[in-house]
């Protein structure tokens, strides 16, 4: 990981000595007077994955979050010798470790909500709507993929899990909002759709044997929903977005959110329960494994020697 620091002049040998004794830094570059807002000198670095939470943990510590700056980016390839004699001197798996203040920037950012958001989850909708009436299992994960609820899911979970109120209640606000919003807008579809004779409630409700399971949760949703949101998390917080996709299309919130929106516009009762159901049972899944393997991260990582010996120094 890269940091991009902007440190007081005053605070300037401080910040570089402490990263110097650290062997999972390195790459160190000292750049005196070279910020103007804030004013400050800006230092870069290179650290371990291991060690990022270790060092920010300390520089927010040492008021830098306030007085300074600091970005982190990802580096994406560092071939020299020192940066793989500084990746050994990190003790575990870069995969293991969790860069809890990108996490949790991510989330704020993802929980603000945009027009983006609104559009992608209702044509996601829309599309998994399309898939009931066509009873097309291709769109129905064509929808799952589209769908961008996942993410704020785990803005919610992590709100809960490290006690950010706040987080939390944008996350939950957003989530109520954006599918409401995509409900609404797809029911509204399906009546235009109905008025001009393109479907009726035969649609919805004959034999789907593709896509039939949205409306008929059982405890294999339950369990889905629990390890999807798991793997979700995990994939999150270790940086790897590639295990996302798997996510999309194994739970089945925007499939169900389409057929309720049906079940609503052309009047099929006993439709309506099962979909909402279906829907609250992969929310609330997803959300509850995702608490849970935050909480087991959290707890599995403990400050690293130089994070406690900062401490007495200090």
């Amino acid at each position: 990981m890269h940091l991009r620091l902007i440190v007081p002049a005053d605070r300037t040998e401080t910040v570089t000595d402490t990263l110097m004794t650290d062997d999972r830094a390195t790459n160190i570059v000292v750049l005196p007077g070279a910020a103007r807002r804030p004013a400050g000198d800006v230092v870069h670095c290179d650290v371990t994955r291991e060690a990022t939470s270790d060092i920010l943990s300390w520089l927010k510590a040492e008021g830098m979050y306030d007085e300074g700056a600091v970005a982190v980016t990802v580096v994406d390839a560092s071939p020299s010798k020192n940066a793989r004699a500084t990746e050994a001197a990190a003790p575990g798996a870069p995969d293991d470790a969790v860069v809890w203040d990108a996490v949790v920037d991510q989330a704020y950012g993802e929980a603000r909500g945009s027009w983006a958001y609104y559009t992608f989850l209702t044509l996601a909708t829309m599309i998994a709507a399309v898939a009931v009436v066509t009873d097309s299992a291709i769109l129905v994960v064509g929808a799952m993929v589209v769908g961008p609820e996942f993410a704020v899911v785990v803005a919610l979970a992590l709100g809960l899990a490290l006690g950010r109120r706040d987080l939390a209640v944008r996350s939950l606000r957003l989530l109520v909002a954006g599918f409401l919003v995509a409900i609404v807008a797809t029911a509204l579809a399906a009546l235009v759709a109905r008025g001009v004779g393109w479907i009726d409630l035969a649609d919805v409700t004959a034999a789907r044997p593709l896509t039939g399971f949205i409306w008929r949760p059982d405890k294999w949703s339950a369990v889905v929903a629990v390890l999807a949101g798991c793997a979700g998390v995990l994939s999150q917080t270790a940086g790897r977005s590639n295990a996302l996709v798997g996510v999309f299309i194994s739970v089945t919130t925007v499939p169900a959110a389409g057929d309720l929106a049906l079940s609503l516009a052309l009047g099929a009762p006993h439709q309506i329960g099962g979909s909402a159901a279906q829907l609250g049972i992969n929310l609330a899944g997803m959300t509850l494994a995702g608490i849970a393997t935050l909480l087991i991260q959290k707890a599995a990582v403990r400050p690293s020697r130089f994070v406690r010996s900062l401490g007495h120094r200090h």
